[in-house]
């Protein structure tokens, strides 16, 4: 997990202001939630804490964002290795044309992680409570019956957090569009969470799902929040209050307020979020 530190943050596109002097502390180990009405910089704001703001043309970036105090638009960042470290799960999933499987392998293997590391993520997954027991099981064997299998358990262990292993482990070498919709925002999950990030941004990341497909998403963060810092944007109020421990109001490029969600939802303390929540402007 990491702490995020946003400082004096102006973002303009073709000169037009879509964030305006945006300070705040994001909390490690927490879900912060990240609402107001469409088009506030909800979304840019999210987009900018791993520079995927720069794969639009004509973005200006002013101000800084700090990852456990190392200011991510310093020059000379590695912006790649930054991407790895800030995971981004989108609104719609986008498996990659590859089975299940290989979505999930495609980050260790891209990133030549040695069969060592990937043992090593998966005994830290243990280590936090988060490896299923019989991903625990595994680990605990010695080390001449896991050689070779070391990717394989890296898999299971990945599709278990997302919720997904019991659903697809009789299908692995399957196409993963086949999968549904939510099937496929979880497989998005796990893939991200393979390259072993410290933060998850999730951008209205069950607005294409079913209620049950939500639920698991949802049931999934708050698991996960207890290894990882998460921030998602949402325009479902009703969610925010059910899974943020902290949330942050957004309006026309600023940020009004922040604190924790019992705050916010019950005594805010400006008239603009009061309004948001009571649903007197959308």
């Amino acid at each position: 997990m990491a702490h995020i530190s946003v400082v004096n943050l102006s973002v303009t596109y073709g000169g037009m202001n879509a964030l305006n002097n945006i300070n705040v502390e994001i909390p490690d180990g927490a879900i912060t939630a990240i609402i107001g009405p469409s088009g506030c910089g909800k979304t840019t704001l999210l987009k900018s804490l791993n520079r995927l703001l720069e794969l639009n043309d004509d973005v200006t970036v002013h101000g800084e964002v700090r990852i456990d105090g190392k200011n991510v638009y310093a020059p000379g960042t590695d912006v790649l290795a930054l991407r790895k470290e800030v995971g981004f799960l989108a609104q719609r999933p986008y498996p990659l044309p590859m089975s299940i499987y290989e979505n999930i392998a495609f980050g260790p293997r891209t990133h030549g992680l040695s069969s060592q590391e990937l043992l090593n993520q998966v005994k830290e997954m243990a280590a936090t409570g988060l490896a299923d027991d019989a991903v625990a099981r595994q680990i605990k064997a010695n080390s001449g019956a896991l050689k070779g299998k070391e990717l394989d358990i890296l898999v299971e262990a990945y599709l278990r957090l997302a919720g997904l292993w019991d659903e697809v482990k009789d299908r692995l070498r399957s196409p993963a569009a086949q999968l549904s919709v939510g099937q496929q925002q979880r497989l998005a999950l796990a893939r991200t969470l393979a390259v072993n990030p410290s933060v998850i941004l999730a951008d209205e990341p069950t607005s294409a799902l079913d209620p049950v497909s939500a639920k698991l998403i949802e049931t999934q963060f708050q698991m996960l929040k207890r290894k990882y810092t998460i921030v998602v944007v949402t325009h479902i109020l009703r969610q925010a209050r059910r899974i943020a421990d902290h949330a942050m109001f957004m309006y026309l490029g600023e940020l009004i307020e922040h604190g924790t969600s019992k705050e916010m939802f019950n005594a805010p303390k400006d008239p603009r979020t009061k309004a948001y929540i009571s649903g007197e402007i959308s």
